[in-house]
């Protein structure tokens, strides 16, 4: 009795850890991995492919979570106002979110990004750089109270979002250089950029 005792209480305690399980992250990709090649349809309908920019120069990969967010919005607005400094060394910027096409334009416009703003349709490209992790019911619930609906924002892609990555991409396909933090209040700047081409 008191072994079965010890074990609906071992049940019960990890019923209670494991029910309330936060966000699982991802690792992201690491320097010297290959970068996965995609194509995708940027803001203004064309399909841009990672694997044509290479041949122009380096890229940079910037993972952004959506035009509500105000650190992806002060981030790609420091991308858009710096471009001309990347643009100089030969670097194209291409920036990647699973909100719909409206909310793609909606950031375009809160942001003056130049650069290409791809919708992550399928969270494909998430994927494949390791990026993506389903939202949590708490954190769904939460973002709700603050207006943010998640199946508004993302459509098809529902409550999933991406840790806010950056990655360079050389010209031989080799990732550079990565920015990967699960605080999403920590970003590159264009400075680090600019330091680990």
């Amino acid at each position: 009795m008191r072994i079965l005792i010890l074990a609906l209480s071992f049940f019960f305690v990890c019923g209670i850890v494991f029910g309330q399980a936060e966000t699982v992250y991802p690792d992201g990709l690491k320097v010297g991995d290959t970068a996965p090649l995609f194509s995708a349809k940027d803001q203004d309908g064309n399909v841009v492919s990672l694997k044509d920019m290479l041949t122009k120069g380096p890229a940079v990969i910037l993972f952004y979570r959506g035009q509500w967010c105000p650190y992806c919005k002060k981030q790609l607005s420091h991308y858009a106002d710096s471009l001309s400094l990347l643009s100089e060394k030969g670097v194209t910027v291409l920036a990647i979110t699973p909100e719909s096409n409206e909310n793609v334009q909606k950031t375009v416009e809160k942001t003056r990004a130049s650069f290409s703003v791809l919708e992550d349709t399928g969270l494909v490209i998430m994927k494949l750089y390791k990026v993506n992790f389903a939202v949590d019911e708490k954190t769904v619930s939460r973002y709700k109270g603050y207006g943010i609906d998640f199946d508004k924002a993302n459509g098809s892609n529902g409550a999933n979002l991406p840790v806010p990555a950056t990655y360079i991409v050389g010209m031989d396909g080799k990732i550079k250089y990565v920015f990967f933090n699960v605080d999403y209040k920590k970003r590159s700047s264009v400075q680090d950029i600019l330091n680990n081409l």
